[in-house]
């Protein structure tokens, strides 16, 4: 079994959403670079025009910046009592999600980004205890305790109208926190980005996109992805004998039955993903790819996605380990 991951299909996605907007890109490479390999991805990402990185904890920035990665890097999904020197002492931002991570940001000196809950309710300050929380970032960055740049929150992506409310209230929170005069408001996720129109202010995060995946969800022959000028990342492949593929749920696989295999010039479903292997429909035998570039004749992570019922997010993601 092999991950190989093109990182120019990485610099090309961000070429082509660089192009979409005005504002500053974060390019995430959190959960090993949605599966990618987080080094390389950051740097295809510093390569395609990204300004900034985002990560989910302190330690995956860290990781970068071992690798030898300079970029600045946001870091803002935490433990209950996250050790923050670190990332202050790898000159890493961190994102703050209520009053007591401020104060945790506080003893080490971080600069901070305040994230606002305006609707995902995933993490983030909630509505009615933002102007506490801004009253209080607002003490601390007179007192010299720590910066404050930047003000954002994250789309849930639900619709339109509930996008909209998200970006009204977040203008409200953006007003309210004026006072600390943020460099960055960042709001916008891939999705949002693609999206004629999207909020951009002063930076943008784009994931999933990135990697060639649209966001939105698509069809088997990722054609969502390809109208948007995006191209898969990672090809995954292995070896057939009598019908048995050598990948299984240990390499990353999710339950797929129906998931399509190419196999030579063949295209073989799949029976059923074991432990260690895979069973096809058929006892043949050959060279296989799982998923790669439809646009190549190749089965899409998408595809995969349809057969396991969930999004092509996680199937790319769970072949981080492999």
């Amino acid at each position: 079994m092999a991950r190989a991951v093109d990182a120019s299909a990485i610099v090309a996605n961000l070429q082509t959403i660089v192009r979409r907007t005005d504002a500053l890109v974060c390019g995430v490479v959190k959960a090993d670079g949605y599966g990618h390999g987080a080094v390389l991805a950051a740097r295809a990402m510093l390569d395609g025009g990204a300004s900034w990185l985002g990560v989910v904890d302190v330690d995956e920035a860290i990781a970068l910046r071992a690798a030898g990665v300079e970029a600045p890097i946001l870091t803002w999904l935490h433990a209950a009592e996250p050790d923050l020197a670190p990332a202050v002492a790898a000159r890493v931002d961190v994102g703050v999600s209520s009053l007591a991570q401020l104060e945790q940001a506080a003893e080490v000196g971080a600069t901070v980004h305040l994230k606002v809950d305006t609707g995902l309710g995933r993490n983030g300050v909630p509505m009615g205890e933002w102007p506490q929380v801004v009253a209080r970032a607002t003490a601390l960055q007179a007192s010299g305790r720590l910066r404050v740049r930047g003000v954002f929150s994250h789309l849930a992506g639900s619709g339109p109208d509930a996008d909209a409310a998200q970006a009204a209230a977040f203008a409200d929170a953006c007003a309210l926190a004026a006072g600390l005069e943020p460099e960055l408001r960042h709001l916008a996720n891939s999705s949002a980005t693609l999206a004629a129109g999207g909020v951009a202010l002063d930076m943008v995060r784009v994931g999933i996109a990135a990697y060639g995946i649209h966001p939105d969800g698509d069809d088997a022959q990722g054609s969502a992805a390809a109208a948007a000028g995006l191209r898969p990342a990672m090809r995954v492949t292995g070896s057939v004998v009598d019908g048995v593929l050598d990948v299984g749920a240990r390499h990353g696989l999710l339950p797929a039955p129906g998931a399509p295999v190419l196999v030579g010039d063949r295209v073989v479903p799949v029976a059923e993903v074991g432990v260690a292997a895979t069973r096809l429909a058929e006892a043949v035998s050959g060279a296989a790819v799982l998923w790669g570039d439809p646009a190549r004749g190749e089965p899409s992570a998408i595809a995969w996605a349809h057969a396991a019922g969930t999004i092509g997010y996680e199937v790319v993601t769970r072949m981080a380990a492999a």
